[in-house]
């Protein structure tokens, strides 16, 4: 009890004024004896009072020190020698308790607004005046090709018109730019805000892949240009055709260069109804009904449909199906227009006279559980000329090709919900083209 008394501060604190008042009056009534004896014990006390001050201000610079540190495991002990260490023992652990809790929480709500972050599909860039990232989002990791994303100088790499675009952008802008890279072409819509963040200014980049935007309004436009070229060609072409054999029924003892004149316009006409009908496949494909099915069993199958229709000796076909029991849901009969117009394609490209012609036939689950089927080739890398034109409507390299094949190709994807996209690595002689199920 004696020893709480005499390391409480209060205590001290009054002794130490009762000496200097006791001191002051020895003083006054010059009793130097006792003046002495009281004096050491004033220092004595004034002595304790300063190591308790220093004490406590050591403490709270410990406790500080430890949370520059992260360390949130320290504990005063409460048993202090007295009423007053131990209350601001307890002050100082309730002080980190608040503390670490707020850090917590603060941990808690990055990890949830990061986790919404990731879950949009739109891609997110933050990045400060220097070209620094402060932060991006697996969106905008994966419209760019990065696996990870720290200075706007990386981008360099993959094409600098986009570098360039995204360092001078300024805040309430909106602009398109396109460029390639191993996922093949890229259309990205790119919007700009700012905001100050730790006192320095950044700038907020939200990005749209608009590829599937721009396919969809590239095959309507497509669509009701066929439509209406096929129903002109067909009123006007329909009764020549019709009005030729007439006059070749009712005139059979012309002479024979009347006869062959009409004979030419009924041919020609006949074929040119023949290729219009091909067209309108384009604009006339049904609505997919979408069935589960084996992809290995459908991938084997497409194989030797197009071996049957094109054999060359010098190509192997391989197909790679992981895991074997990999299922897609969608229209089966469509799709196998699609793959078997890849395969013949493939082969076509290879020809018969090229040595060690390969063609695989790749299907797998992706990151996103999306299902992917590849169609690879060893041929002639498409042109970069052709390559953007490939998918347009009409547009064919083939001696006799309608140009269509690739076309209704697309437009089958987009109507099973997916997408086709070509990947063509020159340097490597592999030209791939990827069926995308989300």
């Amino acid at each position: 009890m004696l020893k709480k008394l005499y390391h409480n501060f209060h205590i001290r604190l009054s002794l130490l004024i009762g000496l200097t008042v006791l001191c002051t009056y020895l003083i006054l009534e010059e009793e130097w004896s006792w003046l002495f004896f009281s004096a050491i014990v004033w220092l004595h006390f004034l002595r304790l009072i300063v190591i308790s001050d220093k004490r406590y201000a050591q403490k709270v610079a410990f406790m500080f020190d430890a949370i520059d540190n992260s360390d949130y495991a320290f504990q005063y002990a409460t048993r202090g020698r007295s009423s007053n260490d131990k209350m601001v023992s307890q002050s100082l652990n309730r002080i980190t308790q608040i503390l670490f809790q707020a850090k917590a929480d603060a941990i808690q709500k990055e990890k949830y607004y990061e986790l919404i972050l990731n879950s949009v599909n739109t891609g997110i860039i933050v990045l400060d005046d220097s070209g620094f990232i402060y932060q991006t989002n697996n969106e905008a990791l994966r419209l760019l090709g990065l696996t990870v994303f720290t200075n706007v100088r990386q981008l360099e790499r993959i094409d600098k018109e986009l570098q360039k675009l995204i360092i001078n952008i300024q805040p309430g802008n909106k602009q398109q730019i396109s460029f390639t890279n191993e996922r093949g072409a890229v259309n990205l819509s790119i919007r700009v805000s700012e905001m100050t963040l730790q006192d320095k200014h950044v700038r907020i980049l939200a990005i749209n892949d608009i590829n599937s935007e721009l396919d969809e309004k590239e095959i309507d436009s497509w669509i009701r240009l066929t439509r209406v070229l096929t129903h002109e060609i067909m009123n006007s072409v329909t009764p020549i055709t019709s009005l030729s054999d007439t006059l070749l029924s009712i005139h059979e003892d012309a002479n024979n260069e009347i006869r062959n004149g009409l004979e030419v316009i009924s041919t020609t006409g006949k074929s040119l109804i023949s290729f219009v009908e091909s067209y309108r496949k384009f604009t006339h494909i049904p609505t997919p009904e979408p069935t589960l099915f084996y992809v290995l069993r459908f991938a084997e199958r497409m194989v030797k449909l197009a071996q049957h229709h094109i054999n060359y000796p010098n190509i192997r076909v391989t197909v790679n199906v992981q895991p074997s029991d990999l299922i897609v849901y969608a229209d089966e009969n469509l799709i196998s227009q699609v793959v078997l117009n890849l395969l013949k394609n493939a082969m076509q490209a290879i020809g018969p006279k090229q040595e060690d012609g390969h063609i695989e036939l790749k299907a797998y689950c992706n990151e996103e559980e999306a299902v992917l089927i590849e169609v690879s080739n060893n041929g002639p890398a498409i042109p970069p000329e052709e390559v953007e034109h490939i998918f347009v409507p009409f547009f064919t390299t083939k001696e006799g090709g309608s140009g269509i094949g690739l076309s209704i190709s697309r437009q089958i994807m987009r109507l099973s919900g997916g997408s086709i996209a070509l990947k063509s690595v020159p340097a490597a002689q592999k030209t791939t083209f990827i069926l995308t199920f989300p």
